[in-house]
């Protein structure tokens, strides 16, 4: 039960951070569920586990993470875009 719930909560985390950055996760709920953890790793590597957690993600960091992922993504395939 807990990994369906770290599951959903990843999700929703990259579903924040695409509607901040205002862009869409490639790959749709998927790609927000891996946003979501990869964000989260990112965010408790670089700022450490503080604030609420949930489903063992530090919600803060894993925002402030995956918000960084997403941007970064959109950069890169913006470069990708225009290269063709």
């Amino acid at each position: 039960m807990s990994f369906l719930w770290a599951l959903i909560v990843g999700g929703v985390i990259g579903w924040l951070a695409g509607l901040i950055v205002g862009r869409d996760v490639p790959g749709g709920i998927i790609g927000n569920i891996i946003a979501g953890f990869v964000g989260a790793w990112l965010g408790t590597l670089l700022l450490g586990d503080w604030g609420p957690n949930v489903a063992d993600f530090a919600i803060i960091p894993a925002i402030i993470g995956s918000v960084a992922l997403v941007f970064l993504l959109s950069l890169i395939m913006r470069a990708f875009r225009k290269a063709d």
